[in-house]
């Protein structure tokens, strides 16, 4: 029998296995029906969509006016719903101070910024079509733009990144246009060439609907530390070709650019609240959920929907908390509003308490795009290098939305279906248990901290970090579904003792079944070393997820002679795997982590590892390496978590080869080294 036919076999025969156990258990997850019925009841999503038709109106850059009025409109809920520890945190930025791996960038605000296409009108230039206006999209001007006015032709220099853009163009004291992000132009057109000032038409992430809407303004961003102090108006598509077409044709179009902006010294405003825990000893303990608040407006699915859908979960539980439906947790509930990712890093560096007393995370960062975002929605798991019970309870509250939904959207009983009555009927079809990044959850997650996560959020989303993350796209029955998932796994988890252990480990049983069958259909197409390689820390990691309840629960002896006999039948099923080997000496090497540097490599708005590494040298492949299931950045930010004074420089590339899909040992050894030379790690 050739090899096709045997995994084709194998797979069919789990499938099956995985199919008549889910059947079998399409009841309320882990016992929790009466919990699944209150949150069914009481949650909201005419609330949170209320609440995000606020917060989309302000255009909330870290520090801005903005940003500090939409904390304390959140911070004014929280005294409504009655939550406790209510807590303006301010941390100093000043664009010196380092907080772990995070340079604290000052705050920036705006005053005024148009653009206006001019008119020469007897022998005087006079503004005849305003082009862009800050007061009415405030998206128009680039992120970290400076005080400026210009009076110019227009120069199109394509991608601006190259020296080939320039040839034959005069730009000195000109406006450019650049198809690229304004900050990615600066060093040739303001720094060498000497533009006056940069209009872009970068266009949105690249998904199957980048360039359909050339309507679309993105967010565009300068370097926060660049000492070439300039500005940045971003366009339309459609009017960036309509001076394209014009340019053509030899036409002279002259605009007049005006900017008033600063950044200044402030703080990064975090908003932290909590629901206390209500036993002597566990109540130290915490699961946090998180949300990022900072965003142009509208930002409504990015990433007002996640800062609501939080804060209805706080409402929800409170109220039923105070009307004596449910009883007050065991451990802490706690919630936080922060700038995305460089907000956290500060935090848990400036607060270390928050990092020692979190053990768990439910991260909300795009939940409640309805149709027209064509959003597709995910519950999200830790990276492989952090094995967690926790996936378990957030893919099980998953499923059951899944299936309750879909029934109800097709005519069958369903007893929960979960919607709000102002919002859609659709099925969630949510994707459950990937590994996703791009959020505040990798600073949890990141190996200086090993705090497990559930990420739920929203991709793609055709209108995401455009001006057209509106309100109207917004659906209320997604915020309540978000909500739900997010209240049932923190309540739960905020429980969860020894009494839970056995319908947990069934519940684990079955999803090892299906995350079994999922990895034969994926490593069918790679080579049998990588594939035996594979299994191996397959069977590792659902190893180590089923130890990671134990600081938690008790598990007796039975129940872990059990479940390590169904995973040994599974083994004899499939195989057990082998280490991948290699004769290189570099293999065996073991990397630590430096303790006093706390923090992600690549943080937002800065990059630790850019700023610290020898600009002489050639960056490291794997950062620019694509595989099967990642990127450089996934590649990159594993391999440092992986780095624990424990694992080899093998097992680091075996462990990523399996996650992302194969790569070459020596890419690995050059990034590792590459950390190693500016102190990040050492053997």
């Amino acid at each position: 029998m050739t090899l096709k036919p045997i995994f084709t076999c194998i797979i069919y025969t789990l499938l099956i296995f995985a199919t008549i156990t889910l059947s079998i258990a399409q009841n309320v997850p882990l016992n929790q029906e009466a919990l699944v019925n209150h949150l069914d009841q009481e949650l909201s999503g005419e609330v949170p969509k209320r609440n995000l038709e606020y917060i989309s109106r302000l255009h909330r850059m870290r520090g801005s006016d903005d940003y500090n009025e939409a904390i304390a409109f959140i911070s004014g809920k929280l005294k409504d719903y009655n939550l406790e520890e209510i807590e303006l945190i301010k941390i100093p930025t000043d664009g010196k101070t380092m907080y772990g791996t995070q340079k604290a960038r000052p705050a920036w605000n705006v005053e005024f910024a148009q653009l206006w296409e001019l008119e020469e009108k007897d022998g005087a230039w006079v503004k005849a079509i305003k082009i862009a206006d800050w007061e009415s999209i405030p998206m128009v001007v680039a992120q970290d733009s400076e005080s400026g006015e210009a009076s110019a032709e227009l120069v199109d220099i394509g991608s601006g990144r190259s020296e080939s853009d320039y040839e034959n163009k005069e730009v000195k004291g000109k406006l450019v246009l650049t198809s690229s992000q304004p900050e990615s132009v600066v060093p040739l057109a303001i720094e060498k060439y000497g533009a006056a000032g940069i209009i872009s038409y970068a266009q949105n992430q690249v998904t199957a609907w980048w360039k359909e809407d050339e309507n679309l303004i993105r967010w565009g961003h300068l370097d926060t530390f660049s000492e070439t102090k300039t500005f940045a108006f971003m366009v339309s598509l459609k009017q960036a070709r309509f001076f394209q077409e014009r340019l053509a044709k030899g036409e002279k179009i002259r605009l007049h650019a005006k900017v008033v902006a600063a950044k200044t010294n402030g703080s990064y405003e975090i908003l932290s609240a909590a629901i206390i825990g209500a036993d002597a000893n566990l109540g130290k303990e915490e699961i946090v959920y998180t949300c990022h608040l900072d965003h142009p407006r509208p930002g409504a699915n990015d990433n007002a929907s996640g800062c609501v859908a939080i804060l209805e979960v706080a409402r929800t539980l409170k109220r039923l908390i105070d009307d004596g439906l449910v009883a007050r947790p065991k451990r802490t509930l706690r919630f936080i509003w922060s700038p995305e990712i460089e907000g956290t890093t500060a935090l848990l560096n400036y607060r270390p308490e928050f990092a020692t007393n979190t053990k768990f995370n439910i991260h909300m960062d795009m939940v409640g795009g309805g149709p027209e975002t064509k959003a597709i929605f995910h519950v999200s798991r830790s990276p492989q290098s952090l094995p967690s019970f926790i996936r378990n309870i957030g893919a099980a509250f998953g499923e059951f939305l899944n299936e309750s939904s879909d029934n109800y959207a097709s005519g069958a009983p369903t007893q929960y279906p979960v919607v709000s009555s102002e919002g859609g009927k659709e099925p969630l079809h949510a994707v459950i248990g990937k590994f996703h990044m791009g959020s505040d959850f990798e600073v949890f997650t990141e190996g200086s901290y090993r705090i497990p996560s559930i990420y739920l959020h929203d991709w793609p989303d055709r209108y995401i970090h455009t001006n057209y993350d509106l309100p109207g796209n917004i659906d209320p029955t997604k915020l309540k579904r978000a909500a739900f998932i997010g209240a049932a796994s923190g309540y739960y988890i905020a429980n969860f003792g020894s009494a839970d252990v056995e319908s947990l480990i069934e519940l684990i049983k079955k999803q090892v079944l299906q995350r079994t069958a999922q990895l034969m259909e994926y490593i069918r197409p790679l080579s049998k070393e990588e594939q035996e390689n594979a299994k191996y820390y397959h069977w590792l990691y659902e190893r180590d997820a089923f130890t990671s309840i134990k600081p938690y629960a008790s598990i007796n002896k039975i129940q872990e002679e059990q479940f390590i006999s169904y995973l040994e039948g599974l083994k004899k099923t499939i195989g057990v795997g082998n280490r991948f080997e290699s004769a290189n000496k570099k293999s065996k090497i073991v990397y630590k982590r430096n303790d006093q540097l706390k923090g992600m490599m690549s943080v937002f708005g800065y990059s630790y590892f850019d700023d610290h590494y020898d600009k002489s040298k050639p960056m490291p492949q794997l950062m620019s390496y694509s595989g099967i299931l990642g990127s450089g950045s996934d590649y990159t930010y594993e391999a440092l978590n992986l780095v624990n004074g424990t694992n080899e420089v093998m097992d680091i590339r075996n462990v990523l080869s399996a996650e992302f899909g194969p790569v070459s040992l020596e890419l690995v050894i050059e990034y590792l080294e590459a950390l190693e030379s500016i102190g990040v790690i050492s053997k």
